[in-house]
């Protein structure tokens, strides 16, 4: 197995530091190592190019998770890609569990996660519209090449919850996603100021398609609908699961307002958050859906522009 480790990374110095020394420590010499910066502002440019074990250094402008990802994909060269995020540094069981499953003909693999404010334990999976869907931890999984080289990587358009839509397309492809508990990465740095790099470039997602983890509403649903758009067409079980997700977000809203923990004037703004972004996330995923008719489903992949970077610094 030929791995490249894609490594994003944003105002997070302290804990990259720990995530690069675990790698060096704990995969092959041979194992290619990339890390995507940016736009970070506490030094870590510096930091990153004074070690001898990082082969690629891209510097970006993006906040965006999927762009991060893109623009390390497009750089890597090996025959498996993991993606990881900085926040991370893995165990002594990360690379071999990787290799055990790519042996095993696995498409897909993620392992647990720890020191993070969400679950880790293993991924569920959810039926829509007749598809069985997979969820994977986007910062920490592992994909045989020719899976994204399928999906054209990541869909840019998304500014978080990108792993949730490559999850709908990897399961349209006939992907299968695997879990192996031994694939573990965790923060081994104080957690205070940090979070994954979803939450720092952009602090919202749904659970499952459904419920919401932060109270940033109008991205949550805008995701939420253009995904489900996009790969599934704006059919009458779309728009219900939409709905149905922010009538329940509504009505605990309503309690939250009942028990004196919201205002009138802020639950009605969210509300009126919810109406404008799902409307613009169902326009612009029907858009999407026309636009990339293939089972890929995207029109804003790894091949649409070659402009992520600032600056490459290539010590290969």
């Amino acid at each position: 197995m030929e791995l490249s480790v894609v490594v994003s990374t944003l105002n997070d110095r302290e804990r990259l530091v720990s995530c690069l020394d675990a790698l060096a420590e704990r995969t092959p010499a041979e194992t290619e190592r990339i890390v995507v910066n940016g736009p970070s502002s506490d030094g870590t440019t510096g930091v990153v190019r004074d070690r001898n074990d990082i082969d690629v250094l891209v510097e970006i402008s993006e906040r965006t998770p999927n762009v991060s990802r893109n623009a390390g994909l497009e750089l890597a060269t090996g025959d498996v890609v993991a993606f990881l995020d900085g926040e991370y540094a893995i165990d002594h069981s990360w690379y071999p569990a990787i290799d055990e499953s790519m042996a095993d003909g696995t498409d897909v693999v993620t392992g647990p996660v720890t020191g993070r404010p969400i679950d880790d334990a293993e991924p569920s999976s959810h039926a829509v519209d007749g598809r069985t869907v997979t969820h994977f931890h986007g910062d920490n999984v592992a994909f045989d090449r020719s899976v994204l080289e399928a999906l054209d990587g990541f869909d840019e358009y998304l500014t978080q919850a990108g792993e949730r839509d490559c999850a709908h397309r990897v399961a349209s492809l006939d992907f299968e996603v695997s879990w192996n508990a031994a694939m573990a990465a965790r923060c081994e740095v104080g957690t205070a100021g940090g979070g994954s790099i979803d939450s720092r470039r952009s602090s919202s997602e749904l659970r499952s398609d459904g419920g919401r983890t932060d109270p940033d509403w109008g991205t949550a649903y805008r995701s939420l609908s253009y995904r489900l758009a996009k790969n599934y067409g704006l059919r009458p079980n779309v728009l219900a699961r939409t709905a149905g997700s922010a009538l329940r977000e509504g009505a605990a809203g309503v309690c939250r307002l009942a028990a004196g923990e919201a205002t009138p004037t802020g639950w009605l703004s969210d509300g009126t958050d919810v109406v404008r972004n799902v409307t613009r996330g169902l326009w612009d995923g029907a858009r999407a859906r026309y636009r990339d008719r293939s089972r890929r489903r995207n029109p804003h992949g790894l091949s649409q522009r070659h402009d992520r970077a600032v600056q490459v610094y290539d010590w290969r």
